[in-house]
């Protein structure tokens, strides 16, 4: 009998696929609209807080350069810092530790 995948393994094959579904078969990367696209669809209450002006910044976080198209090293880039923001959001304030997440 297989193990059924975790939560976490679900979540992450639905971002691999998601991403390399939005692009086109020619190109491993995603132009920008392609991007707005799958931000919108798969991730809404993301695409609405950064909105359109939001976007040049959310590209230049994730490493991406005018013209550059959108590989998805820089896409799990993006998905690791919000992560690592909403972690930090939800574990409880510590006093005194020295540890870092990094």
């Amino acid at each position: 009998m297989a193990a059924q995948s975790s939560e976490l393994e679900k979540a992450i094959d639905t971002l691999v696929t998601q991403f390399h579904s939005a692009g086109s078969d020619s190109s491993p990367t995603l132009k920008t609209d392609q991007f707005q696209s799958l931000l919108s669809n798969q991730m809404p209450t993301f695409a609405k807080t950064i909105g359109s002006k939001g976007l040049g910044e959310v590209l230049k976080i994730m490493g991406v350069k005018d013209g550059e198209g959108i590989s998805f090293k820089n896409f799990w880039g993006l998905i690791q810092k919000l992560a690592t923001d909403q972690y930090s959001m939800l574990k409880p304030p510590t006093t005194g530790s020295s540890c870092l997440l990094l």
